[in-house]
């Protein structure tokens, strides 16, 4: 026994020996509260209009709603911090405002705890396990962190705040030498949802679990979490606030907190689901608005006064939709119970979701909310809408902030979508390397083309481009699709078919008198007799799908069929001349140009 002792004790001691040698002597510290530009997202309102950086109503509303919704409305849930950073070790420290760090129902870590998850060049989350300290202050360590993946440029990363515990005061902190870059809220309109305990977070394990969470990351939009614990009652006063913040979709969850031992009379609760829409509908015409069921108890099949509170709430939410649709009310849409479909082991109390539950929430919540959005997702990789950040010589987001704010100062007749090949072409908003601007700026700049190729980008990408607004808001006449190469190496060709025919479809979906021309793959350095095959699928699905197809790639092979190494700057990206070749080739099939 004291052989046992003495060899724990020389482990635990090598093993602090070890923490402190890994721990770096100086760290650099960044307050998210204190930066030049806004970085906490999750809130409707910022700056001036907030009592404290991590309120999530504004300081107006402490005269306008009941005393309860306006404390809980301190509390930081859905609120997320995102930066950029090449570093194996990210610290943060917090100090909240409620002392009682853990819920008897929930751990500390949800109630009290912050969670970080680190993007690859991808576009998918990686989770990062913290070790952490509860205290006065409360420490979060996350180390043995890979600072990048095979493209070296380092990850983004989002660090979503408590559930039902308020940040008084937060710091991120990262080895000396380390460059944080904050990132700014992103500008998309949010999905914004008005709710209770369960959309506020319980009884998630950690704030990355709450189904809000989980489904912001799914649709990887912005979202507002305006659930407000035992208080979310449609109540006038928040539907106002709820109203003024411009949103992608509104989400009614508070069933609920509406039940009979609230003491809220039915007519009363069927009121209410009326007034709210119809209040959200004056003030925001064309944002639709999803209302849904109380979702149920796991005990609901052995207590039948439980099953009733849940079904006696969902009749009076069905018989004010129908009621509502019947006024000619347009934008409304209904999740019901049986789409959400909690299993038995959903919930910790019978009443507030497990991770397990907050996953089963979120699935059905983006499955609803794709369909309302039209941004279905398919079984293969080409058909799941993905960002990127492969290419170091440029930032995707920051180029896709430039391209939708060049779309609204200059809405183009023509779009080039695609990768690099695009991108280095010329126009405007300007790469970093252009090849060949001459042939840009002589035949596709005169037709009104807008250039909206991103470097290293696939099919895939392309697509989440479509879902978040690069087709929205002006009518063209032609939408080129350059793309599919960089898919070759990770995609069959039958997977790539399927990615580029789920894309036109996305794409005329968008910009129904816009014709689709989807221009055949490049041959590319010993990769001609692939690209000559897969065109000929392409090539047939186009025919299929109600595209144009055309193949201007025989410019640039020799009479044995091999690239013309002239032609080409690396055997893949045409050079000035390359570029001079395919505009004459496309020319004839674009919008305006001439046969």
């Amino acid at each position: 026994m004291k052989k046992t002792l003495i060899l724990c004790f020389l482990l635990a001691y090598t093993t602090r020996l070890v923490s402190v040698a890994q721990t770096p002597a100086e760290w650099v510290w960044w307050n998210p509260a204190k930066s030049d530009f806004p970085v906490i997202e999750g809130q409707g309102w910022t700056g001036k209009d907030l009592q404290n950086p991590y309120d999530r109503l504004p300081a107006v509303a402490e005269k306008t709603v009941r005393k309860e919704v306006w404390n809980l409305s301190h509390n930081s849930a859905g609120l997320m911090i995102r930066f950029r950073a090449t570093t194996d070790q990210v610290v943060v420290r917090y100090v909240v405002g409620n002392k009682q760090q853990a819920l008897p129902h929930m751990p500390a870590t949800g109630v009290s705890g912050v969670d970080l998850y680190a993007g690859n060049s991808d576009g998918d989350w990686l989770w990062a396990a913290g070790k952490y300290l509860f205290g006065d202050t409360i420490q979060y360590r996350f180390a043995n962190l890979e600072p990048n993946d095979s493209y070296k440029r380092g990850r983004e990363y989002r660090l979503f705040l408590p559930l039902y515990n308020s940040v008084q005061w937060l710091e991120i902190g990262v080895p000396k030498g380390v460059t944080l870059t904050p990132l700014p809220v992103r500008l998309e309109k949010p999905v914004v949802i008005y709710g209770t305990s369960i959309a506020q977070g319980a009884c998630a394990s950690r704030p990355g679990m709450a189904w809000t969470s989980i489904l912001g990351r799914k649709l990887d939009r912005p979202l507002i979490n305006l659930g407000f614990s035992g208080n979310g009652r449609l109540e006038k006063e928040v539907v106002d606030l709820v109203s003024q913040v411009d949103a992608r979709l509104y989400v009614l969850d508070c069933l609920p907190n509406l039940i009979a031992t609230v003491g809220i009379k039915p007519e009363d609760i069927k009121s209410r689901i009326l007034e709210s829409v119809k209040t959200l509908r004056q003030k925001r015409p064309t944002i639709p608005v999803l209302l849904v069921d109380h979702a149920g108890y796991t005990d609901g099949s052995i207590s039948p006064i439980r099953q009733q509170y849940y079904s006696d709430v969902n009749t009076l939410m069905h018989q004010a939709f129908v009621q509502l649709k019947a006024e000619g009310i347009n934008g409304i849409y209904l999740l019901p119970k049986s789409h959400i479909n909690l299993d038995m082991d959903a919930m910790v109390d019978g009443t507030h979701p497990t991770d397990l539950g907050m996953q089963q929430y979120a699935d059905a919540y983006e499955k609803s909310i794709r369909t309302i959005l039209n941004e279905p997702v398919g079984d293969l990789s080409t058909m799941r809408p993905r960002t990127q950040y492969r290419d170091g010589s440029f930032d995707w987001e920051v180029r896709h902030r430039d391209v939708l704010d060049r779309l609204k100062a200059k809405p183009p007749r023509i779009i080039f979508m695609g990768n690099s090949i695009t991108h280095f072409w010329g126009g405007e908003p300007r790469g970093s390397r252009i090849n060949g601007a001459d042939s840009w700026n002589s035949v596709l700049e005169p037709l009104g083309a807008q250039n909206m190729g991103y470097g290293w980008d696939r099919v895939e990408n392309v697509l989440w481009r479509v879902y978040h607004g690069e087709l929205d808001g002006y009518k063209a006449d032609q939408v080129v699709l350059m793309i599919g190469t960089n898919n070759i190496q990770l995609n069959t060709d039958a997977e790539i078919v399927a990615g580029l025919r789920f894309l036109i479809q996305a794409i005329t979906s968008r910009q129904p008198a816009a014709e689709v021309l989807m221009v055949g793959i490049l041959p590319r350095r010993d990769g001609e007799i692939r690209v000559a095959a897969l065109n000929e699928a392409i090539a047939q699905m186009t025919t299929e799908a109600n595209a144009t197809f055309v193949q201007p790639g025989f410019v640039f092979l020799k009479p044995d069929s091999k690239i013309d190494e002239s032609l080409f700057s690396d055997g893949l990206h045409p050079n000035a001349e390359g570029y001079r070749r395919l505009a004459g080739a496309l020319k004839p099939y674009l919008k305006g140009g001439k046969r």
